[in-house]
């Protein structure tokens, strides 16, 4: 079964807490804090697999959780980190966030990581907090908790050639025809629901992938005859093929037109792209002025046609042949040159050092933004007074109590940090 859209939710891991632990030992009178640190919580990965070719697993799964970092022990032992979760989707895919449709990222290479959850940093022990001043705090931070969010998958087919025209012109039997794939075939309109995939080879080091799409109608790009679910597929293949039905009874001229008039009201370059055109079902012996006169204007309007036969073969070889060597000279590209992604954890959050930003909800109500003070008040133990008392400090440091004094908050006002809500102290 074939799938090109998909939704799920991810989360990525929890970092571990870090632990308060005091060593205790004899002969050993002073021996100070050694809890450990926690351990990071692992990341959600998706990777590029060639041999994926839909996305149906994700109707059977619709979550995915990477594991948890494990916490910290006595003795500085640190947590284990969690495992990192990979997720393997096929190439083509386009990664967005569900809600707001905000683009994460493609993958278009085999073998490409794209980081989609980042896990959350593990907690520092309590030894992580000993200063002169301070030689044995008895609080330790939490585990960062992992991103998560629902996220939208859509796949685009990775084509050297599709082949396009209006439903029933012979597409799927031109697959069939030149390659292994065996797509349903029959004698009425969208009988393709789905598009096929098949590969070409023409000798032992030429190949190429092409990629039967289905029927386009008038008004595709707006999405009639499921269109726009059709047309993105086109997006990715470098030559296209388009298929006329030269014994229908019909202007081919005019059905040529329609098509691409719909690839263009979809995006501009797609009509511009180069196109062999094939004048099909020449088996069922169309008037040869009609062949002529279709040939005449096509050359007019600067495209290379052929006549063919896709139920018998008849010309074929012709086709794939000038499409061969039509592909050695066209560039291998993509729409957009991937970014490299580095490993998860390997790089700080983004954002993690925004300025913080302070404003009035109300009457003594006043809430604070900024990824690094809702980190350092969510790794907080909130029920530890000596730990309280450290997360004071450093909002001083970060210019929080500064900004709330100048705008008005007065001692006992609330503040909003994130989803936790706290008393003002000054």
């Amino acid at each position: 079964m074939f799938v090109d859209e998909a939704a799920f939710e991810a989360k990525a891991g929890d970092g571990g807490n870090g632990a308060v632990s005091l060593r205790r030992e004899r002969f050993v009178p002073h021996g100070g804090p050694d809890g450990g640190d926690g351990g990071r919580g692992g990341s959600v990965v998706l990777i590029a697999d060639p041999h994926l070719r839909t996305l149906i697993d994700f109707t059977r799964r619709a979550r995915f959780q990477a594991d948890n970092g494990a916490h910290g022990g006595p003795n500085h032992r640190r947590g284990r980190n969690g495992a990192d979760l990979e997720v393997r989707l096929p190439t083509g895919v386009v990664v967005r966030q569900a809600d707001t449709h905000a683009l994460i990222g493609e993958l278009l290479r085999p073998g490409q990581r794209l980081l989609l959850a980042r896990g959350g940093r593990g907690g520092r022990g309590n030894a992580r907090f000993a200063t002169s001043t301070r030689q044995t705090p008895r609080f330790a931070e939490k585990g960062e908790p992992g991103e998560s969010g629902r996220f939208a998958l859509e796949l685009k087919l990775l084509a050297d050639v599709g082949v396009i025209g209006l439903p029933n012109v012979g597409k799927s039997s031109l697959i069939a025809r030149v390659s292994a794939a065996r797509p349903k075939i029959a004698d009425y309109p969208f009988t393709t629901l789905v598009p096929n995939l098949g590969v070409v080879r023409l000798e032992e080091e030429t190949s190429f992938v092409i990629a039967d799409l289905p029927g386009l109608v008038e008004g595709a790009h707006q999405g009639a005859g499921r269109g726009q679910a059709f047309l993105r597929h086109v997006e990715r293949t470098r030559l296209l093929i388009h298929m006329l039905d030269i014994a229908a009874g019909r202007d081919p001229l005019e059905d040529f037109a329609v098509v691409n008039r719909e690839l263009r009201l979809y995006q501009e370059e797609l009509a511009s792209r180069p196109q062999l055109v094939a004048l099909n079902k020449v088996d069922l012996r169309p008037p040869e002025r009609e062949l002529a006169g279709a040939e005449d204007g096509l050359r007019r309007m600067g495209y290379e046609s052929f006549r063919v036969s896709a139920a018998t073969g008849e010309g074929v070889m012709r086709l794939v042949g000038r499409a061969a060597e039509l592909l050695a000279a066209l560039p291998v590209s993509y729409p957009s040159e991937p970014q490299a992604v580095p490993q998860a954890g390997s790089q700080p959050r983004a954002g993690a050092a925004a300025s913080v930003h302070v404003q009035v909800l109300g009457e003594g109500f006043y809430q604070v933004s900024g990824e690094r003070v809702e980190r350092a008040v969510v790794m907080t133990d909130l029920e530890n007074e000596e730990a309280v008392r450290y997360l004071h400090r450093r909002l001083e440091a970060m210019g929080v109590i500064r900004k709330l004094r100048a705008i008005g908050a007065k001692e006992g006002d609330r503040v909003k940090l994130g989803t936790i809500e706290l008393e003002f102290r000054d």
